[in-house]
């Protein structure tokens, strides 16, 4: 099939959630297949490019694509990859993808476009991988939509991009075997840099009123005090999430600011307030809390070169599983981030389907898994 490649408008609509709802049924958790006024704003939105393929004899939508960026970033997510099951296996995810790249990656206008692919079956991550995208890692148990699936994380960055990485000095060593991974699958290095010294220490316990938080789940407040706060960028960084819920203890000493996806039943946590070590001792009880809300999975996203924040979220059982190289512009070069991560829910790659690029990611998740919740031998008892 030679598709006829459009971008999205409003007349679509209609026939775009009909599409979405074929091809993941009931059970899909993004606005952009299901929410009519979500999805007419981001085809009108000049920082995305929504794109829609139609069978060029019947005129029917066949496929549809976008590439979701927003004001001030020059990072962009793919999503909503979605092909009529009446027309698989002709190119068409492959064909959107590329187009989509070629007009807002390849001119300059982006950095880095990155996409979370499912694990269910290979296909989406061959279509990516087509397409110049590269394994960054995995983020298990990371979506529910029929039951929980793990999804892969992918990148690809404009030329010259990787090369202007600023560097670390020292990490974590558990997240030593992810660098040298990270730094195989994309083809650069981590010249140099050391394992911290010590192991993370233990975390302390919660006391008084930490003890205890309330999370506000009102979305147009926790915006509008977010904005308060925040006036700037200069004290978070999460791509294309806003905050819609926020936690705090009764005497209000730190506010943790997330996103909270109660459909696909996960969650980023984004940043605190006055500073995200107010609340990095309190982690056990944010993580409780959100578990509550009905987040089975909780995710940070933490600089690579931020030694203090990565020890907290790895004292408190976040296991790193992707590696984004060179995601957030300042000055002249790049920050690398780690994606740290726990689920409160049993972990099952037994259904996962791996390409051989990702299955590095996933043995070092597992190793890393492994270390941070299994007993070492001295300490099981004799």
């Amino acid at each position: 099939m030679n598709p006829v490649i459009t971008p999205a408008t409003g007349t679509d609509i209609a026939e775009l959630r009909q599409l979405y709802y074929a091809v993941y049924g009931p059970h899909y958790p993004v606005a952009l297949g299901t929410d009519p006024a979500e999805m007419a704003r981001l085809m009108a939105d000049p920082h995305s490019l929504w794109l829609v393929a139609r069978c060029p004899v019947t005129g029917a939508l066949a496929a549809s694509a976008a590439i979701h960026g927003e004001a001030g970033s020059r990072i962009a997510r793919l999503e909503g990859i979605a092909v009529h099951p009446e027309h698989r296996s002709a190119g068409l995810a492959a064909a959107l993808t590329e187009a989509l790249c070629v007009e807002m990656l390849d001119t300059g206008r982006l950095d880095s476009v990155y996409a979370t692919v499912r694990t269910v079956g290979s296909g989406p991550q061959r279509v990516v991988a087509r397409n110049g995208f590269r394994p960054l890692g995995i983020l298990p148990n990371a979506v529910d939509l029929r039951s929980r699936e793990s999804l892969a994380l992918y990148a690809r960055h404009s030329p010259g991009v990787l090369d202007r990485r600023v560097p670390v000095a020292e990490v974590p060593a558990v997240l030593l075997p992810l660098l040298r991974t990270a730094g195989a699958a994309l083809g650069i290095g981590y010249p140099g840099v050391r394992a911290a010294p010590g192991p993370p220490p233990a975390p302390p316990a919660p006391q008084g009123a930490a003890e205890s938080l309330e999370l506000i789940e009102a979305p147009a407040f926790v915006r509008r005090r977010f904005r308060e706060r925040f006036p700037g960028a200069e004290g978070w960084f999460y791509p294309l999430h806003t905050p819609n819920v926020l936690l705090t203890p009764e005497d209000g000493r730190f506010e943790v600011y997330a996103y909270l996806n109660r459909a696909g039943g996960y969650c980023s946590l984004l940043t605190a307030h006055p500073d995200p070590a107010a609340a990095a001792a309190h982690l056990e009880p944010v993580t409780r809390a959100l578990a509550r809300a009905g987040a089975g999975y909780v995710e940070a996203l933490v600089p690579l070169a931020h030694q203090e924040a990565l020890t907290a979220f790895l004292a408190h059982g976040f296991v790193a599983g992707a590696l984004y190289p060179a995601m957030r512009a300042d000055g002249d070069g790049f920050h690398d981030y780690a994606v740290l991560s726990r689920s409160g829910e049993r972990i099952d790659f037994r259904g996962v389907a791996v390409e051989p690029p990702l299955q590095p990611y996933l043995d070092c998740y597992a190793s890393a898994w492994a270390s941070a919740h299994l007993p070492t031998s001295s300490e099981v008892a004799p």
